[in-house]
């Protein structure tokens, strides 16, 4: 069964396609503990949430009216049967995208025939997780995925400069730099992107927390 904290019809708000209609399912539990993280009510071992069978949640995607399926959490990946729940999404015409956060495996997925997107976090210092992050996904990731760093602090910021000039992810996939929100001012996250000729990465705001109230769900 897969665990789901939340589902709903709204905009991505970030990755490659921010700003396109999508359906949202969200899945409870992380591994993670993010000092920043706005979703800890879906990640706690507590949170509602309701048991779908992969069958029965594409059932409810078939039904919307819209091709884009951003999977997240939580961390999506913890959830034994999502394999199987993406294979049906991609039968069924789907595109599919999975918000990961950088401590999980992504062999088997990438490797399938249904493969999905990827939008994966890098997490930097301010967070506190840098330690699980698995820098040998970035070489499993292709033109259509992202890897997105959240700074909180400007040392987050040459910390992240540092990963994408190593890794040279600018020719491998997407890379954005996006502020913690309410912590790091856009507007020094464009200065250090300019002085430091950060040519292919883009900055990118969580465009829900502009539209919407920022801690409002089902967005």
């Amino acid at each position: 069964m897969l665990e789901v904290a939340e589902k709903f019809v709204s905009i991505n708000g970030e990755g490659a396609h921010a700003g396109e209609p999508a359906i949202f399912i969200r899945f409870k539990g992380c591994n993670l503990g993010c000092v920043y993280c706005d979703t800890k009510w879906a990640n706690r071992p507590t949170a509602d949430a309701v048991n779908y069978t992969p069958e029965r949640l594409a059932q409810w995607v078939r039904d919307k009216s819209f091709k884009n399926v951003t999977l997240t959490g939580g961390e999506p990946l913890l959830q034994e049967e999502l394999p199987e729940l993406v294979a049906r999404l991609y039968a069924q015409g789907n595109r599919v995208e999975i918000e990961t956060n950088g401590s999980m495996p992504l062999n088997s997925l990438a490797s399938a025939p249904y493969r999905p997107v990827f939008t994966m976090d890098y997490k930097l210092p301010y967070s506190g997780m840098e330690s699980a992050m698995r820098r040998d996904n970035f070489r499993l990731l292709n033109a259509h995925d992202t890897v997105k760093f959240v700074a909180g602090s400007p040392s987050d910021l040459v910390r992240a400069k540092e990963i994408i000039d190593n890794h040279r992810l600018y020719e491998r996939c997407h890379v954005y730099l996006s502020p913690v929100f309410g912590k790091l001012e856009p507007a020094e996250m464009v200065r250090f992107m300019l002085d430091n000729d950060m040519d292919g990465v883009r900055l990118q705001l969580q465009l829900h927390k502009f539209i919407w109230d920022s801690d409002k769900r089902g967005v």
